[in-house]
């Protein structure tokens, strides 16, 4: 019996107008989605390549200078784009594509790709991850709405219990029997994300394990249409009509996809207040000026310092000293600064998590906002990954003042100008970035992991409830 109303939910839902027109629609949607994604994750990734080239060489061809100065004129690095970034470019249109790596400055990163998106552009920015979380979601409650209600007003549903079906394996079987029917939809689409995948090749180790996160994508999504089918079973049993279980359902449609982020926004900013761009960086220019804490003004740590060279090595006179004193100071200059770049900016990211966190939380509200940060986690493309990225190229900056200051200490003299060449600008290492795995990814995201499954166990007591409510009915 359980196997012939699968069969029966199946056999009626392909024949159904709504969906054979609706997942033409949607399928639509995805593979251009797709192929969009996929070709501009080339472009985008050829383009960095190829800038990342030019600066490299721009750096070992500077010519001779002071090594101070090379110091100043930098590398540009670019943030590598994830294979996965096809399927969800989750904020990376927002938080930049390259930075600076100059003496004295940690910059933030630049060349945001929204600024140059007219605003009703935006709108039309259609990727797959949207039409996952919005679209498919749409698609199964116009085709569940009347699983349940549809039956009671037609009077079969009274036929079918009359035979001794139980309620609870019949809402069982209608909700397979959708998901059924949705999976012929779905299957081909998450196989030509796949290939999709295999053709882009690794994303310039963006991320690693590019393969098990599909996978676990693909569960993410399983999960969330599993979510939205038992949710749409459970209000068909419940509501006394199919039009009231679909204005509900579609009403919870626009709650969940719509007004659900952009609450979740407003209470974040109200909870964790963040800086504006011209404060932050007045904070940080205080504090390398001003010191802070423990640390006093620059003047004041120039001084100490100078004082404690000469005194251990009893000279009077900074001439005198077996180093050139000019890179020592430079060196501390910028380990101090680093001092408070790991301060500020290590703030700012504490709070861009807080109100991350915010969102993951109300994802008990809307399951589409879990849904949303464990997609942005898992293709690579959330706030987290550029953090990560951001702290590595930071280090490379770092690594870079220490050997150019380096070689001032030990190769040339206090109060000379002293000029290098490319021998020195070759033994800076080409930066290279290597991706987090899945476990780093998945480690801040057990809120959300915790909002969907707290969604399927409440879907599966709503269904509970609904059948029992809808067989006393008939």
């Amino acid at each position: 019996m359980f196997r012939h109303i699968i069969r029966k939910e199946v056999i009626e839902t392909l024949r159904d107008g709504r969906f054979r027109w609706g997942a033409a629609l949607v399928g639509l949607l995805l593979v251009l989605s797709l192929a969009a994604g996929f070709a501009q994750r080339a472009e985008v990734e050829r383009a960095h390549e190829q800038a990342q080239a030019m600066s490299w060489s721009q750096w070992l061809d500077q010519g001779d200078k002071n090594p101070h100065s090379a110091a100043h004129y930098g590398i540009y690095v670019f943030r590598p784009v994830s294979s996965l970034s096809l399927v969800d470019r989750g904020v990376d249109s927002y938080v930049g594509a390259t930075t600076w790596l100059e003496a004295h400055y940690q910059n933030p990163f630049e060349h945001r790709a929204i600024q140059d998106t007219p605003a009703l552009a935006r709108f039309a920015d259609l990727t797959a991850a949207t039409t996952l979380q919005l679209l498919v979601p749409l698609l199964i409650l116009l085709l569940a709405f009347a699983t349940f209600s549809g039956e009671r007003e037609r009077g079969t549903l009274r036929q079918v219990l009359s035979l001794g079906v139980n309620p609870r394996d019949l809402a069982v079987g209608k909700a397979l029997g959708v998901s059924l029917a949705l999976a012929l939809l779905l299957v081909p689409a998450a196989a030509l994300g796949a290939l999709a995948l295999m053709v882009a090749g690794p994303g310039g180790g963006a991320v690693a394990d590019e393969g098990l996160r599909y996978f676990l994508l693909l569960l993410t999504y399983s999960a969330y249409f599993g979510v939205i089918v038992l949710l749409a079973v459970a209000v068909s049993a419940l509501a006394p009509s199919s039009r009231t279980a679909l204005a509900l359902l579609l009403c919870f449609w626009i709650v969940n996809g719509l007004l659900a982020p952009r609450v979740a926004s407003d209470v974040a900013r109200s909870q964790v207040e963040l800086p504006s761009s011209l404060e932050f960086q007045e904070t940080v220019q205080r504090d390398r000026s001003e010191g802070f804490g423990e640390f006093p003004s620059q003047q004041v740590r120039q001084e100490r310092l100078a004082d404690s060279v000469l005194n251990a090595h009893g000279v009077e006179e900074l001439a005198d000293l077996p180093f050139n004193f000019a890179g020592l100071s430079l060196q501390r200059s910028e380990e101090f600064g680093d001092l408070v770049f790991d301060r500020r900016f290590g703030d700012l990211a504490d709070r861009v998590e807080a109100q991350l966190e915010v969102h993951r939380r109300i994802g008990f509200l809307a399951p589409h906002l879990a849904v949303r940060s464990l997609s942005m986690s898992l293709t690579g493309t959330d706030p987290a990954h550029h953090q990560r990225y951001a702290e590595a190229a930071e280090e490379h900056r770092r690594l870079i003042q220490l050997i150019m200051n380096t070689d001032i200490m030990e190769n040339s003299r206090f109060g000379e100008s002293y000029v290098a060449g490319p021998e020195l600008w070759s033994e800076v290492p080409e930066f290279e970035y290597d991706g987090p795995e899945v476990s780093w990814a998945l480690a801040g995201q057990g809120t959300a992991i915790a909002a969907i499954l707290f969604w399927l166990v409440l879907g599966g007591l709503l269904v509970r409830v609904g059948t029992s409510v809808s067989a006393r009915r008939v």
